[in-house]
């Protein structure tokens, strides 16, 4: 736990349930080189930030606070009506399903969240994914630092194929902030732009990009590289099946920095092992952090990065500068970005 150093008792409390997501800077410190740090929050509100709280001691961290901040602790329907002195809560990310919002509506508690922050970090995390699994660059490295490449005939050394990315097709199923980011980038490279079709649209202009609009099963059928941007709910939940993973050709790359949930795991490692599928590249899993014998961690061809697209320096500082913001929007009567409306 750590605290504002000299913050007066009249300014309302404020408590971070889980302030290592953000950063690991202490409050009332020099903030470390490129770090964001808590200390223009601190400069608002009497602050006390703990680094993680296990949800048995939620209640007893928030009880006496007035506004609560929380990035992946549960604030659920219970806890909500336990917390008496409650007005705020502020969510440290975009998705809000850590938190009740009806029953914080109800309760009169004002949620807010931060949309946004990470799309060009994602983006370009995506595209990391993907250009690692089309050019295999980390692996050639490897095999030069193994000293593969100097007991070679010749003056190249390939580990197999490699692909170029112009002229194939990048499908985006979601065409949200990220995902249209995500075809704007394919596009550039000379990828044509595939999307899962929204409404009735078809071959058209969207947000300045050629788009073609087709039905998912027809997508999945037709992308050379297929991105995942949609949320996770109900009707998106395993969206990537074992029956739409049979519909990719055997040369497709699927990539996920959505939510884990999306794909049917068991039947994509399966994909993979019998090489019905070319690579897969995750940041995201149904279970985080994974087990040890998770089925993708080992699988050919995937890789699996550790929920860290979002977390550049660069998103980070954004996140910190908007969570401060909207706590001193909420203060002045006038909250912003609320989702409780």
């Amino acid at each position: 736990m750590t605290a504002a150093s000299g913050a007066p008792s009249a300014r309302p409390l404020c408590v971070v349930l889980d302030g290592f997501s953000l950063t690991p800077h202490v409050p009332g410190t020099p903030a470390p080189p490129d770090e964001p740090s808590w200390n223009d929050l601190g400069a608002l509100v009497e602050l006390v930030v703990y680094e993680r709280t296990a949800p048995e001691l939620v209640l007893g961290r928030a009880s006496e606070a007035e506004l609560v901040l929380t990035n992946k602790a549960v604030l659920d329907s219970a806890t909500l009506g336990a917390l008496g002195r409650l007005r705020y809560v502020g969510v440290l990310a975009t998705g809000t399903n850590i938190v009740d919002l009806e029953a914080a509506r109800s309760a009169g508690v004002v949620v807010t969240n931060v949309p946004g922050y990470a799309s060009e970090s994602v983006v370009e995390h995506v595209f990391g994914l993907i250009l690692e699994l089309s050019l295999r660059i980390a692996e050639h490295a490897r095999a030069v630092r193994d000293g593969r490449w100097a007991r070679a005939p010749d003056f190249c050394f390939r580990l197999g194929t490699t692909r170029e990315l112009s002229g194939q097709s990048l499908g985006v199923v979601g065409m949200g902030t990220i995902g249209s980011r995500v075809a704007a980038v394919g596009h550039a490279l000379g990828m044509r732009v595939l999307a899962a079709q929204q409404a009735s649209m078809h071959e058209s202009k969207y947000r300045g990009l050629p788009v073609r609009w087709l039905p998912l099963d027809e997508l999945f059928a037709r992308a050379d590289v297929l991105s995942l941007h949609c949320p996770l709910c109900p009707e998106t939940e395993r969206l990537v099946d074992a029956r739409r993973l049979a519909l990719m050709k055997p040369s497709a790359l699927l990539i996920n920095t959505g939510r884990g949930g999306l794909v049917d795991e068991a039947a994509l490692s399966e994909a993979l092992r019998a090489r019905r599928l070319a690579g897969a590249g995750l940041d995201v899993l149904s279970a985080e952090p994974p087990s040890a014998d998770h089925p993708l961690v080992h699988a050919p061809n995937c890789l699996v990065t550790p929920h860290v697209a979002w977390a550049t320096t660069a998103a980070r500082t954004r996140l910190m500068a908007a969570v401060t913001q909207n706590v001193r929007a909420f203060l002045e009567g006038r909250p912003d970005n609320v989702v409780t409306l």
